[in-house]
């Protein structure tokens, strides 16, 4: 269909012609034109700035050949879209509107990043956290839990399973310690929630699942190739509502965002009312 307007290689021949008989980069008289499409034309001066200080003929000719190439497809994709743009559509309006909001949203950032306290207190956090509680319903068990994963066989394990046996103070820190360099797999914070698929991918398939955790307080087992250390601290079943420490990070960006969504609100009441003092706002 634009096969007229399409470059061949007839056309590639003619630009690597032109490229070799002279230098073009020090021919700052002539602007070519490259290419063609209906009323649209693609200069070397279009391609201003593409070429690397110190590219070679070939290399230079190969940048232009795959920028053509492209330029051109899209042109031709622009001209029936163009085209093809319904009768009422106001395209200047379009533009007018999107200018608007490109100079608002830059303004409304830089007051975001000069003005807005991006500390969130615990004491927000349980606040936010009493009043929408109930939407945090969970659809999948969560738990909190020690866990260890370890090759077999076990690095001093006689030392590990002492230290396993009392997680506390300078032992949990010595256990921790041990996992960081022996162990493939490991959490040992008893704050984070998990939920139950995500620690039972890391174990023999069925070894604790969201039907069977409840009964899987704690155990030591082995496949062969590793020993799996569990202990089960807390669990909070489907339906349960979520504690704050799980749904901590959703509830910090939403006050983060009405925090934001406030301080736009009285920025633009102040400068309400700074204009209107001034005079420079008239209501017919």
């Amino acid at each position: 269909m634009y096969g007229k307007w399409s470059l061949n290689l007839l056309t590639f021949l003619a630009l690597a012609t032109i490229l070799i008989a002279c230098d073009w980069k020090s021919d700052q008289g002539a602007d070519r034109l490259l290419a063609r499409v209906f009323n649209r034309e693609l200069h070397l001066s279009d391609l201003e700035n593409m070429f690397p200080e110190k590219a070679s003929r070939a290399d230079s000719f190969l940048i232009i050949q795959a920028f053509v190439s492209r330029w051109v497809r899209e042109e031709l994709l622009m001209y029936e879209a163009e085209k093809n743009l319904p009768p009422d559509l106001n395209i200047d309006q379009l533009v007018r509107d999107y200018r608007r909001s490109l100079i608002r949203n830059n303004y409304e950032q830089v007051l975001v990043e000069q003005l807005l306290d991006s500390t969130v207190t615990k004491t927000e956090l349980q606040g936010f956290y009493e009043k929408n509680k109930e939407q945090y319903e969970l659809e999948t068990p969560i738990i909190r839990c020690y866990f260890i994963k370890i090759a077999a066989p076990v690095p001093k394990a006689d030392s590990l399973l002492n230290l396993w046996a009392k997680p506390r103070g300078n032992n949990l820190l010595k256990l921790e310690a041990y996992c960081q360099k022996h162990a493939t797999a490991h959490t040992l914070v008893d704050s984070i929630w998990h939920k139950v698929d995500v620690i039972g991918s890391v174990m023999p398939k069925g070894t604790i699942t969201a039907d069977n955790i409840a009964s899987k307080r704690e155990f030591r087992q082995s496949d062969g190739k590793f020993v799996y250390y569990f202990r089960l601290l807390e669990l909070k079943n489907r339906k349960e509502i979520a504690p704050l420490g799980y749904i901590e990070q959703q509830a910090r960006t939403f006050v983060l965002h009405k925090r934001k969504l406030d301080l736009l609100q009285r920025k633009r009441e102040d400068l309400y009312e700074i204009a209107l003092k001034k005079g420079n706002i008239e209501i017919f």
